[in-house]
């Protein structure tokens, strides 16, 4: 295996001249890239009705394609799943991820095309290890397995010729035959449907194989790693895989989790790397080991632009490209994609903190957030602040979710949060507090509200039971794959569904 290894080190290191490039020529990369795709689809139903042909330039383009959410673009992606082609984009298209950000009701059927499997998610999924492998060249990651756990696919039953699931059940089912030498469990198992099942044949599959990497959601990889040190009997998960070394995460904040994996991976030599994919493409990759910060990836077939946050809600936001943006200023992505998403709003939140080249960290949702009495929370100011009262109090969180309790005749509103801990505070007063000032400093807005408790009295927290969360996802049948808990919206949906199902203790 060592040769093995050595050999593939090699192979996944020769990409770094072209991430160089891109890095060195942005401008120039992502012009080429929507000159691409304008060009590829100029003949599609959608590249007809506008007239891509005499589309020439950025600006054109921009002002001629209206920006799209889901619903804009459905009725398109309906008829694709029914097998119909050349409509959004021109190569066949019989793959579609399903996508509910976090916990909505409604999923969304994400188009992928060839095109897009192979120069977007298979190249971002050898991109994060050939970066890895180039800051790591001592690794030893090729002479064991990786294990990645993810979702499952099925058949749609509007058509027998398309096909429906999670993105990564989707990346596995395609990947190339040689990957499956390097990764563990067998596709039979990953790939089964039913999340608790499946998770009990992937731990006993997987307990004996030599697994030196993980990939995927970090609340997800944590159940499956309690489960498999529950079932070996041993104090942590290097006693069951002692040459693991990386983990590559995406999905949700890795904050929350961190202090978690500490203890079940307590080694020095354990590395982690955030990545930033969805359904949509794979945007974003950790390049460096002394920042948490990932780098634009600008050669995949996606070309960016970015709304101001503060800009989002208008009908004629100041849109803006790549060498426009500036940093440490949020922005809302768009993203014209080689899957046939056209000016599309992800609804994900970037903010930069290098540019050129391009680097930025994930600062929010445009629809979760807390803002129901103008305080305008969001989750960057709602991890931050949690970090602080974990440090300063010594809790540990497994999950949250927060949300407004509104105003009534005779009593103002507040934020109510219901946490479940891992190692709860000694005094959840003081938890409570230390949260309230960290929001304090980190949001004017909130400060503004809290002011004698006028507007907003101290937040409101709840401390559930171990559980609580995976009982409700299970509830809602929404267990494994890329189900997340919402961490903060503006009404009170999630907050009272949880708390029907588990009894609280307020503080």
């Amino acid at each position: 295996m060592s040769i093995i290894n050595s050999i593939l080190s090699w192979v996944m290191k020769k990409r770094i001249h072209q991430i160089e490039l891109f890095m060195k020529y942005p401008d120039e990369v992502q012009q080429e890239w929507l000159k691409k795709l304008i060009t590829q689809a100029q003949n599609t139903e959608f590249g007809e009705k506008y007239d891509f042909k005499s589309i020439n330039n950025y600006q054109t383009y921009k002002n001629r394609v209206p920006a799209h959410d889901y619903e804009a673009l459905k009725p398109n992606i309906e008829r694709m799943m029914l097998g119909e082609q050349n409509i959004l984009w021109p190569s066949e298209v019989i793959w579609f991820a399903k996508s509910s950000g976090t916990t909505n009701d409604k999923s969304k059927f994400i188009p992928l095309s060839q095109e897009a499997m192979e120069d977007c998610h298979f190249k971002g999924g050898k991109d994060m290890l050939s970066i890895y492998c180039n800051n790591y060249p001592e690794t030893r990651l090729f002479s064991g397995k990786g294990l990645t756990l993810g979702g499952s696919h099925q058949l749609n039953q509007k058509s027998g010729s398309t096909y429906s699931g999670d993105l990564s059940a989707i990346i596995m089912e395609n990947l190339p035959v040689w990957v499956e030498y390097i990764r563990t469990p067998d596709l039979n198992i990953a790939l089964m449907s039913e999340w608790e099942s499946k998770l009990e044949r992937i731990i006993h599959a997987t307990v004996d194989e030599d697994v030196t990497n993980l990939a995927g959601v970090p609340s997800w990889m944590l159940i499956l790693l309690q489960r498999v040190i529950e079932l070996k009997g041993a104090k942590n998960i290097l006693e069951v895989w002692p040459n693991l070394e990386l983990f590559m995460h995406g999905g949700v904040s890795f904050i929350p989790y961190r202090e978690q994996y500490k203890k079940m991976i307590p080694s020095g030599a354990m590395n982690y790397l955030e990545i930033y994919n969805a359904s949509e493409g794979f945007f974003g990759i950790q390049d460096q080991t002394n920042s948490d910060e990932m780098l634009l990836m600008l050669d995949y077939g996606i070309f960016y632009e970015f709304i101001p946050i503060e800009e989002t809600n208008q009908d004629n936001p100041n849109v803006l490209w790549l060498s426009d943006v500036e940093l440490n200023k949020s922005y809302e992505m768009l993203i014209t994609t080689n899957g046939g998403l056209w000016r599309y709003k992800i609804g994900d939140v970037v903010q930069f903190t290098s540019i050129r080249p391009y680097r930025f960290k994930i600062s929010g949702r445009t629809k979760h957030y807390i803002n129901t009495f103008g305080e305008e929370l969001v989750i960057e100011n709602a991890e931050k602040a949690l970090a602080i009262a974990c440090e300063k109090s010594g809790a540990i969180i497994s999950e949250y979710t927060a949300g407004p309790v509104f105003m009534e005749f005779d009593t103002n509103g507040a934020h109510e949060w219901l946490i479940e801990f891992q190692q709860k505070p000694e005094s959840l007063g003081y938890f409570t507090e230390v949260l309230d000032n960290a929001l304090k400093s980190l949001n004017s807005d909130y400060e503004a509200k809290r002011y004698k408790n006028i507007t907003l009295r101290m937040p409101l927290i709840r401390a559930v039971a171990k559980g609580t969360f995976y009982n409700w996802l299970k509830a809602k049948g929404k267990l494994g794959g890329q189900n997340k808990i919402p961490r903060l919206a503006n009404n009170r949906k999630y907050l009272d569904e949880i708390l029907s199902l588990a009894p609280a203790h307020a503080q």
